[in-house]
């Protein structure tokens, strides 16, 4: 019942709450409400199909952009761990995916982008997701420096400080995280950080996890959102986690499949 309540709660705080954005939360194969956000954004910017990546995907099953793999995107993961599913990219005579396993640094991130945009044979991203619990903010200003401008970037954001408060761990390459507040930057860091690379904060999720910063060439599209970053701060409710969850359990056999479908969709595209 204390479930059942909690999601009355939250359906009401989402009805309720200034930013419209927020109204289209939704788990396909996101941690959170995170799917039903993105999706949404690419619909009012007109983006039924493109490129993705991201960073940091754990096993790859819960991650931002495994339910675009679902809907015909193309797209690289670069990750630390092994997935728990077979991609099979090497069946198909064209790579529409790309797995790369390593530690990502500040001194590789880039050349890892540079590699899955040749590994997929694409020029740019669409949209970036970030999320290693760490060194997140040097990672973005890297990936930024560097001249990647995808329309969507997503990124986890350390919800403990709230706005106007900047907040960044030191760099280290080696920083593993330990389940504690030690960890990414606050969003007002993020923020002005966005802002300098010409982007604007559009939403954070309903769990103060991830935060979504559009592009401004795109922003006619979101003059029904508020501009204050007070507004559109979400502060920390991991208690909500997992609450968006309806239907049955996570398949691996259905994630196999979307890949496969992915390659040869793409393969009799092309033909």
């Amino acid at each position: 019942m204390s479930d059942r309540l909690t999601r009355y709660a939250a359906n009401t705080l989402l009805q309720n709450h200034p930013n419209p954005l927020l109204r289209y939360g939704g788990k396909v194969y996101s941690q959170n409400d995170e799917d039903g956000i993105t999706f949404e954004i690419l619909r009012r910017i007109g983006v039924a199909g493109g490129t993705f990546a991201e960073y940091g995907v754990g096993n790859g099953v819960e991650n931002n952009t495994l339910a675009l793999v679902a809907a015909g995107w193309r797209g690289f993961w670069v990750g630390g761990g092994d997935l728990a599913f077979e991609t099979n990219p090497g069946q198909f005579s064209r790579l529409n995916f790309h797995y790369q396993k390593t530690w990502i640094t500040r001194a590789n991130i880039v050349q890892c982008h540079r590699h899955g945009l040749g590994q997929i044979r694409q020029p740019r991203c669409d949209l970036i997701s970030l999320d290693l619990d760490g060194n997140d903010y040097y990672f973005v200003e890297a990936l930024l420096a560097s001249g990647a401008t995808p329309k969507l970037f997503i990124v986890e954001y350390n919800a403990r400080f709230i706005p106007p408060i900047k907040f960044t761990i030191d760099y280290d390459d080696n920083h593993r995280w330990v389940g504690d507040d030690y960890f990414g930057a606050s969003l007002a860091s993020f923020s002005e950080l966005f802002q300098k690379h010409r982007y604007f904060l559009a939403c954070c999720n309903i769990t103060g996890t991830n935060a979504f910063f559009i592009h401004d060439e795109y922003r006619a599209f979101f003059q029904d959102i508020p501009t204050a970053i007070e507004q559109l701060y979400a502060s920390p409710k991991y208690f909500l986690t997992g609450l968006d969850v309806s239907g049955h359990p996570p398949s691996l056999k259905t994630v196999e499949t979307i890949f496969r479908r992915l390659n040869a969709d793409h393969d009799a595209a092309a033909d």
